[in-house]
């Protein structure tokens, strides 16, 4: 029988009305796994009333017993990041060691989280005026929307989740109907570390479950991270609906080599940057835009090493470890190879051809090997668009200042990579940059968890960055209260004055 992938209601599975499902696969072997439930408008909405109902106890529970949950969370994900990270690697594809990383990353959130009392405490101003004391506050929202996307089924929900859950809130999460898996292990593990039904639910589905989150006038906020197109539709749509938006889209990372660079560190960084979880990063490196006189050595070096790397199915315990894995669906597969086609046809020079990939093991899967261009010029396809695959493109130009007119011009801003060994260029590149995360011989620069994670252009919609104290803030709204208490001691004083008040 396969396997039914259901909401997450109240602390156990829930079925709901709805009778329409969609095929979960295993993209190493084309297989179908499971069959995930959709959900229409009731069964949105009643995992909403759910998180509505359990918000109003957990915003007045004490900041001592949240972090002691987050806490407990923390530990038994320790304990058992195994279990998940084989359900990542059956569900999305990536391997095992990746899909391990890529908890551990979510895990800094979790620990960010246990500290958050500091974050939440308000200010206080004795006699500010005569007599009166001013202090702030930071309450939770409510409820709150996380819309994750595949190629994260753990670390970006908990880019979110954890801060949410320790500052008060009530959280709804929507997985990926592509590896919905992850979400329900992650929220039964969440009970078992003594979080209250309905604080964390799970709403299954596509668009029907996120037209409902973006449009509930129970739902106070909207997390989303996924492609530009739908981060502007999460963004007008909820905005409309007078909810605060953080929507994070997509992304076309350049890495800068200028001529002093390390070249070997270089063509280490692109390759691992560039095919690491088949490219289906946001943050992946796709652009490497070499300053001359380095391009042949460094296009030598990248195809030398990628060549090297060993596709299959990353579920394997024996023979030779694999490096990548397929990518998530047959159809996303296609689209990749239809990019690999038309960087070809537009004259760029195909120097590793992933379509002729041979993975070890199973053959069945979605299957497209690194693959590597040269000479590819900004007006081709393959460098204007998000390809989110492991194709990387090199632009040979002659000078820093051409290189950073390359990265500034185009209409993405996620994150961006210089190599060099001077550092007086890479503070430059640092000032004039227009990027929302940069390395500086890092490829992937994604910040640690107690700084934010955010683009710049349209990479971003909303104002506030995903964890960190921003983070905080958005999850939060502040209250400031100004109090008088009069003094029995004294002579009272009153009296009528339309004026507008004064601080005396």
């Amino acid at each position: 029988m396969t396997n039914l992938i259901q909401h997450w209601v109240d602390g156990a599975p829930f079925r709901g009305t709805s009778t329409a499902t969609a095929d979960v696969t295993n993209p190493a072997t084309g297989q179908v796994t499971g069959q995930v439930v959709l959900a229409d408008a009731a069964d949105a909405a009643a995992v909403i009333a759910s998180a509505k109902a359990a918000s109003v106890g957990w915003g007045a529970t004490s900041i001592a017993r949240r972090t002691q949950v987050v806490f407990a969370f923390r530990e038994l994900l320790n304990a058992r990041k195994d279990e998940l990270a084989a359900i990542i690697t059956a569900e999305h594809g990536k391997v095992h060691s990746d899909a391990l990383g890529e908890i551990a990353r979510g895990q800094e959130v979790v620990e960010f989280a246990c500290g958050i009392p500091h974050l939440l405490k308000g200010g206080h101003s004795e006699s500010a005026a005569t007599g009166v004391d001013v202090h702030s506050k930071r309450d939770p929202l409510g409820v709150v929307g996380v819309i994750s996307p595949f190629n994260f089924p753990a670390m970006v929900p908990m880019w979110f989740f954890p801060i949410a859950l320790a500052a008060g809130n009530a959280v709804v999460l929507k997985p990926s109907e592509k590896d919905p898996s992850a979400a329900l292990w992650i929220a039964a593990l969440w009970k078992e570390a003594g979080l209250p039904d309905g604080v964390l639910t799970v709403l299954q589905g596509d668009k029907v479950a996120v037209d409902a989150l973006l449009q509930s006038p129970d739902v106070a906020a909207i997390s989303f991270v996924g492609s530009t197109p739908i981060a502007e539709y999460v963004y007008r749509e909820a905005s409309a609906h007078g909810k605060r938006v953080q929507a994070l889209g997509g992304a076309k990372n350049h890495m800068v080599v200028l001529p002093d660079a390390d070249l070997d560190l270089a063509a280490d960084a692109a390759v691992n940057a560039g095919f690491g979880s088949a490219g289906e990063r946001c943050m992946a490196i796709s652009v490497l835009v070499a300053v001359e006189p380095v391009a042949d050595d460094l296009v030598a070096r990248i195809a030398e090493r990628t060549r090297t790397l060993r596709t299959g199915d990353g579920r394997r315990s024996e023979g030779p470890e694999v490096d990548m894995g397929p990518l998530v669906t047959q159809a996303h597969r296609d689209r990749v190879a239809g990019f690999v086609e038309s960087g070809e046809s537009a004259g760029a020079k195909l120097v590793v051809d992933g379509r002729d990939v041979r993975p070890v093991g199973e053959t069945g899967g979605f299957w497209l090997g690194p693959t590597l261009f040269d000479h590819v010029t900004p007006d081709m396809e393959v460098y204007r668009e998000e390809i989110f695959g492991p194709v990387l493109s090199v632009v040979r130009v002659a000078s820093y200042a051409e290189a950073l007119a390359l990265v500034n011009d185009h209409e993405y801003g996620n994150g961006t990579a210089i190599f060099t060994n001077d550092g007086g260029a890479a503070r430059r590149f640092e000032a004039d940059v227009k990027v929302g995360m940069i390395g500086v011989n890092v490829p992937i620069p994604v910040p640690v968890a107690y700084y934010s994670f955010g683009g710049w252009k349209r990479s971003l919609l909303g104002d506030t960055h995903a964890h960190g104290t921003e983070g905080v803030h958005f999850f939060t709204r502040g209250k400031v209260v100004t109090s008088r208490w009069p003094d029995p001691a004294q002579r009272r004083e009153g009296g009528l004055e339309l004026g507008f008040p004064r601080n005396d």
